[in-house]
């Protein structure tokens, strides 16, 4: 909790400045910075020259842009490495993917974006090439949809926070309260009926997509696999046929997960 006395507001800026970078905007100067954080001149100037020392940014050689830097990198190996479920499932994904046409990927929720750990792609298509660590966001996504389904209807209140302070940052009004309630019951109809989560073109205009949750918590996070098809891949076929597809891939990557766990 924020306003515990055991919260350390120090690590919490860091992580800040590190979560200003974006896609398509990998460097940023101090003022960006403080825009982006609301933080002052003189703390973002404290902790790029600290998060540089530790590896965790790079500077320009003019001095004023930052990136991420490598240390960023080994910070996550860490969790991928150790996600089991990722190596099991590529070959099953890769396959549903060839068949597609489109990705199929793996993700989990983050800070109101739904986040890829894993992603396999069946075309060449530039515009659409989803990669580890690209975020989706919660409400418009296949992905966001499904891994709403599987939460405690407790925790509505404090995502809608999260949401709201995530936008804020970044600009843009995308949520509140009443929307995300509205999606967050359509969503559940819809995995109820279906076993799956579907967006048409929601969040990419040209990109249809379904989603389906992991059978079970890993660690205590939940799981999702989608499968992302350009509309000009779909030929005539409706999305889905994949999402029935991704339930049945779904199924083979838990008889291979449980008869790896058995040995």
């Amino acid at each position: 909790m924020l306003n515990s006395r055991q919260f350390a507001t120090t690590v919490d800026n860091g992580f800040k400045v590190l979560l200003c970078f974006r896609a398509g905007e990998p460097a940023l100067t101090n003022k960006e910075l403080v825009l982006r954080t609301g933080l002052s001149k003189a703390t973002i100037s404290r902790l790029t020259y600290t998060l540089m020392l530790k590896g965790l940014l790079t500077c320009d050689e003019d001095g004023r842009r930052y990136r991420l830097g490598a240390g960023v990198f080994s910070l996550g190996y860490p969790l991928l490495a150790n996600m089991t479920l990722r190596q099991i499932a590529r070959p099953f994904m890769q396959q549903l993917a060839y068949e597609s046409g489109g990705s199929v990927s793996l993700g989990t929720y983050h800070r109101g974006h739904m986040v890829y750990v894993e992603t396999c792609r069946g075309h060449d298509v530039i515009a659409f090439r989803p990669d580890i660590g690209a975020r989706l966001p919660l409400l418009v996504s296949a992905m966001g949809k499904a891994w709403l389904t599987q939460i405690d209807d407790t925790l509505g209140p404090s995502i809608v926070a999260t949401l709201e302070q995530v936008h804020a940052q970044e600009d843009v009004h995308l949520c509140d309260a009443r929307r995300f309630n509205d999606t967050w019951h359509l969503a559940k109809q819809e995995y109820a009926q279906h076993g799956y989560c579907v967006s048409r073109g929601q969040w990419l205009a040209d990109v249809q997509a379904v989603a389906a949750p992991w059978v079970q918590s890993i660690e205590g996070e939940v799981l999702i696999f989608n499968c992302g098809v350009p509309v000009s891949r779909l030929s005539g076929r409706s999305i889905d046929e994949f999402g029935v597809k991704l339930v049945e891939m779904i199924t083979l990557v838990k008889e291979a997960f449980d008869a790896r766990e058995a040995h």
